[in-house]
């Protein structure tokens, strides 16, 4: 039994697939093939039920699959520990970011990355919650940031910032004339919200969710219309086609002076408003968090991650120690 072949049933049981299990390897399919036929062999179990177009691991499988995951862990930090040893921060880290936080942090946190930390670069990936969790879980990703809730995994949670949400509305529309907004004045707009998978759908459904329904004639409540992200929403805002909720930090600094000061964009033709309290309920917001496998042992690569992040600007949001 070798590292090499452990590494081979993991990747085949995140991918499903001998082919992708062997790209993501970097060896060709045969390879990968009877380096996994021989460990079954060792064993005298059968790991993965394969038929046409498809592979499922077996029960057996499953514990042995995530008992491989563990001695990767381990054998990974052998290294670590020894590279600790010479400069604790050496080496990349590789960061998941939800779709609606990336655009709106990264550019600010990879430049105090690199000017604090140039030994350890970011290697960042963009994804849905559910997704990040997942990679988290096997390995792919060191860390994530993350917007709870989400389902409990046993990681390591740190938070960064409570970020409020505002009302995205077109310029033009009645309710741009007003310094604030309620989410009970929204109820008879037509909502753009983004697609199934979007944790911030979830966020928005929760403060309306009148508009979970899509009924045409739900309570006066016109039907919703999706986008694939907020800025493609906020074309859709600027377009007169609805209204929208975007968290506070995707909310461009220029959009929030007077009309007469703003540079030429759709930002001219969108409204942002804060949301104020109603019946004693606090305005919405969301909790953003930085996540990370207790077993990770980069203790501080993640401190200088979140001091990087500490010392971006963070406009308008509470910020959490």
């Amino acid at each position: 039994m070798t590292l090499t072949e452990l590494k081979y049933i993991v990747a085949v049981a995140r991918e499903k697939h001998f082919g992708h299990a062997a790209d993501a390897c970097y060896v060709s399919q045969p390879t990968l093939s009877v380096a996994i036929k021989k460990l079954e062999e060792e064993l005298d179990v059968k790991l993965f039920e394969r038929s046409a177009g498809e592979v499922t691991v077996t029960p057996l499988g499953e514990d042995i699959v995530r008992q491989a995951q563990s001695v990767l862990e381990q054998a990974a930090a052998i290294k670590e520990i020894a590279k600790r040893g010479k400069d604790p921060l050496a080496g990349p880290l590789t960061l998941g970011v939800i779709y609606t936080i990336g655009p709106y942090l990264l550019p600010e946190l990879v430049r105090h990355s690199i000017t604090r930390t140039p030994q350890m670069p970011l290697m960042l990936q963009e994804n849905f919650t559910v997704k990040l969790l997942e990679m988290l879980r096997t390995g792919e990703i060191d860390c994530a940031i993350l917007a709870e809730p989400f389902p409990d995994t046993g990681l390591a949670i740190a938070p960064l910032y409570d970020e409020p949400f505002m009302a995205a509305v077109p310029s033009k529309h009645p309710l741009a004339a007003q310094k604030s907004i309620t989410a009970a004045e929204l109820k008879s707009e037509t909502m753009l919200l983004l697609g199934a998978g979007h944790c911030f759908r979830d966020h928005v459904l929760e403060v309306c969710p009148e508009f979970a329904r899509f009924a045409s004639n739900a309570e006066g409540i016109r039907k919703s219309f999706e986008g694939s992200s907020l800025e493609t929403i906020k074309h859709m805002v600027a377009a007169g086609m609805g209204v929208t909720l975007v968290p506070r930090l995707s909310v461009p600094r220029d959009a929030l002076l007077t009309v007469s000061r703003r540079r030429k964009s759709d930002e001219n033709y969108i409204r942002y408003l804060p949301i104020r309290e109603e019946d004693g309920s606090p305005p919405p917001t969301r909790r953003v968090v930085l996540a990370w496998r207790r077993s990770f042992t980069r203790y501080e690569a993640i401190a200088a991650l979140r001091n990087a992040i500490y010392a971006c600007e963070l406009p308008g949001v509470t910020r959490l120690s």
